[in-house]
């Protein structure tokens, strides 16, 4: 058996990444927390999620992630499978995260996207088939897609 167990960001404020992660999954609960050395430089880390998997929040710095609108190198967004994706849409929205991006019109899947505080882009999927063939189907998916604001804009 193969799965991804946890995601390790480096953020720049765990309190407010924290914030997002739980306003988006309220289950989630904090499994660890903690000071470790890395590089010779302290940092304070915590860990949020389930018994089976989590995401890893390592204290950074002040400097900007990457910009999500360009081709750099580096991590281009993180993925959840979610029972309701309008549900968690609402839930970020009414604690002021913006959406970023509306995902193309899908007969089997819907999806939105939020940057969150530190700059990372979180995709939230539902599938609306079991089907693999159904739900693996592409072919013109960025052609609708609406990009509603740039990772630049989030920033200013």
């Amino acid at each position: 058996m193969i799965r991804l167990e946890h995601i390790n960001l480096v953020v720049k404020d765990i309190e407010e990444t924290l914030n997002f992660i739980q306003t988006a999954f309220p289950d989630w609960k904090v499994r660890g927390t903690g000071e470790s050395e890395w590089h010779g430089n302290k940092r304070h880390w915590l860990h949020v999620g389930t018994d089976d998997h989590y995401i890893s929040l390592n204290e950074g710095n002040n400097e900007e992630n990457r910009d999500l609108s360009g081709n750099s190198p580096g991590l281009a967004h993180i993925g959840f499978c979610v029972d309701n994706a309008l549900e968690i849409s609402d839930r970020l929205q009414q604690n002021g995260y913006e959406i970023t991006t509306i995902g193309a019109d899908h007969p089997f899947r819907r999806t939105v996207y939020f940057i969150d505080p530190s700059g990372f882009e979180f995709e939230f999927i539902q599938y609306l088939s079991n089907k693999p063939s159904e739900k693996n189907m592409y072919g013109g998916e960025t052609s609708s897609v609406k990009r509603l604001h740039s990772s630049q804009e989030q920033k200013a």
